[in-house]
């Protein structure tokens, strides 16, 4: 993006609101006070230096996880206007971590693209941290300023003299807002590796400074931008590319820019991350709609300018999508975000905008490229034909199952309960668990699904062979809403579909390979909150009668600790290797009643991991996989998706 308004200052800092009750209603600004959210405050912080850099002031973020789980970001950006503000009589620095909606990105000159809104994501950390150092530089002077919990005693000052310019911010979640302040590495890396992705040529440097004897760092650095995402997740993934070197396609539109990376690989699913404005539109949007539908477009209109399509044969988008890895990625002026979770982008202009650049620039590259679009043309018709064989299997399953009535599952225990308001279905592993399931259950409105044997890899079988499969159909048929495109949710006869399997490796297997089947064939499912992963006790500790359920090693301790100091009698401990070890009793009061159970709720975020998981663990090189497993095995006893 091109260099404006070099004279960032102190009038380019807008106010909207003054700071309300960030601390009372924290889930309003950052979504949950769970890991979520404390992972948020990171990013926040992070966006800011980002936006320094699409303005063309920043090459370097470095980013540090310190003792104590203390975040510092720091950048080599302009510096975050010093001077008095002229509406508020203090710093514009201040202003910015003090007050709500006041920053850079309100119409002053400050800013012409940006990710988040900078001042509510100042404001908002300082408000939900237990203390925030802020050092500012601005080529002469050097800053600092002390906040507790969004307060101050002291005004911005100045601690020295220099010549370079930047913002550094020092953070402690405040544990007093936060359910824990632990950061996880690898989420923090996921996300400023994605950055790095997005902004070709920005330095990232990330690092967990948390145990001197084992310090971990990244230096995040891609010249090749988006391209390199692409690269990345096929390397990650082990996917074999097709049709030569990652397409790239890029155009402008007034202020507006768009990009996007495309290449196909040998499987069959379809990876499509998309972005506005660095920020992920996992739902979607017009820019992705767009895409999608000049994909579909050029691909029809290449077959038949080839001679390649019948005169009736068309190709679906799902056909053309096929073994698809794509980054699409816009920077806008003013984002308009849509939908509950704010994933979707609204934008009308950006779909036209889109959809003619790629329509025009992918042409062009078929055209230049006959060998690599021979190639990809060639994998589409593949995955029509399989399109039409799942259209015959289906069918063939319909008369099978008396046209469409299909039959109940044998191991499906049903429920009395016919509102899906209220049903739930446990999908369980293996008989014995299947069988203590059900005798705990409650049957008015519990049904339980005994799974048994090696399921289906789904990474390497279209959908035409889940259809009759023994091991998936008993799934699709007690679910009832088909799937695919024949996909219907009305038709869902469990509000909740549960997956209970034991807390061991091959409990994680069976959970990865389900929620992997619901993310590619049964998507809606996920989208819309149905799908939940049931948390079994790993410890049962006891002493004279009194019970206890440990669902950590922590917890297990501290049982013990607890009933210990209670006398003289000893204290019993078991640890559950399988759901098949506890009783029906046992089994309800811990995983299965609703008033005490632990459940946890599947997102889109943790459908994408299992896929990514999946992809690693059954794919045809051995060596991924070999490093996943060292790298996970230390949280066999306690694995969770």
């Amino acid at each position: 993006m091109s260099q404006q308004n070099n004279n960032y200052d102190e009038n380019d800092i807008q106010i909207l609101e003054g700071l309300e009750a960030v601390r009372k209603r924290p889930g309003m600004y950052i979504g949950s006070t769970g890991p979520s959210g404390l992972h948020h405050l990171v990013y926040e912080i992070v966006d800011n230096s980002i936006d320094e850099a699409l303005a063309g002031y920043c090459t370097e973020i470095t980013v540090e996880i310190l003792k104590g789980d203390i975040i510092r970001v720091s950048d080599n950006g302009r510096g975050i206007p010093v001077g008095i503000h002229p509406k508020e009589g203090i710093s514009a620095a201040t202003v910015v971590y003090t007050i709500l909606h006041a920053g850079g990105k309100f119409g002053g000159g400050g800013y012409k693209v940006s990710g988040g809104l900078h001042g509510v994501g100042a404001s908002v950390v300082n408000a939900l941290s237990e203390w925030l150092e802020l050092t500012v530089k601005d080529g002469e002077h050097i800053y600092f300023q002390r906040f507790e919990r969004g307060k101050y005693d002291e005004e911005l000052k100045i601690i020295g003299d220099t010549t370079e310019t930047g913002t550094s911010v020092t953070f402690k979640a405040d544990g007093e807002i936060f359910e824990d302040t632990v950061y996880d590495y690898d989420i923090l890396l996921r996300r400023l590796r994605e950055q790095a992705f997005l902004n070709a040529g920005i330095k990232i440097v990330f690092s967990d400074k948390r145990d001197e004897n084992e310090i971990q760092s990244e230096t995040l650095h891609y010249e090749g931008g988006i391209r390199q995402f692409v690269e990345h997740i096929h390397t990650t993934r082990d996917l074999t590319p097709l049709g030569g070197d990652v397409i790239y396609v890029s155009g402008t539109q007034g202020d507006s820019f768009a990009e996007i990376a495309l290449q196909y690989n040998t499987s069959y699913n379809e990876t499509i991350y998309s972005f506005a404005n660095n920020i992920h539109t996992k739902d979607g949007g017009s820019h992705e709609t767009g895409f999608k539908n000049a994909l579909t477009k050029v691909i029809n209109e290449y077959g038949r300018k080839m001679g390649k399509l019948k005169d009736k044969e068309n190709l679906k988008g799902e056909d053309v999508r096929e073994g698809l890895t794509a980054i699409i990625s816009v920077k806008l002026t003013e984002c308009e975000f849509e939908g509950q979770t704010k994933g979707r982008l609204g934008n009308p202009e950006v779909k036209p905008f889109v959809e003619k650049m790629v329509t025009e620039k992918l042409m062009n590259f078929l055209e230049e490229n006959p060998e690599a679009a021979t190639i990809i043309f060639d994998k589409c018709m593949s995955a029509l034909r399989a399109r039409e064989a799942a259209k015959r299997a289906r069918e063939a399953e319909r008369k099978k199952n008396n046209f469409g009535s299909a039959a109940m599952p044998e191991k499906l225990a049903d429920c009395s309960e016919r509102d899906n308001r209220y049903t739930e279905i446990y999908i369980v592993e293996g008989d014995s668990a299947g069988g203590s399931a059900k005798q705990g259950r409650n049957r008015k409105y519990q049904a339980i699904l005994s799974l048994w044997g090696k399921m289906l890899n789904v990474e390497k079988a279209r959908i035409d062979r889940i259809y009759g499969n023994d091991k998936l159909e008993p799934v699709v048929a007690a679910l009832g809403t088909g799937i695919g495109e024949d996909f219907d949710i009305t038709k869902l006869r469990y509000g909740k579909v549960i997956i209970m399997a034991d807390a061991d490796v091959d409990g994680m297997h069976i959970r990865t390979l389900l929620l992997t089947f619901f993310f590619r064939y049964m998507r809606p499912l996920i989208t819309n909150g149905n799908v939940y992963i049931a948390q079994p006790p790993l410890y049962r500790v006891e002493r004279q009668k009194k019970v206890k359920y440990a669902f950590s090693d922590q917890e297990r301790d501290k049982y013990i600790a607890e009933l210990s100091e209670e006398g003289k009698y000893k204290v019993e401990t078991q640890r559950y290797k399988g759901l098949g070890e506890m009783d029906p009793e046992q089994l309800w009061e811990t995983t299965m009643d609703p008033e005490h159970r632990t459940m946890i709720k599947i997102s889109m975020e943790d459908a994408m991991k299992a896929d990514e998981v999946f992809t690693i663990l059954m794919g045809d090189k051995v060596e991924p996989r070999r490093k996943f497993i060292e790298k996970n095995a230390k949280f066999a006893q306690n694995l969770d998706i």
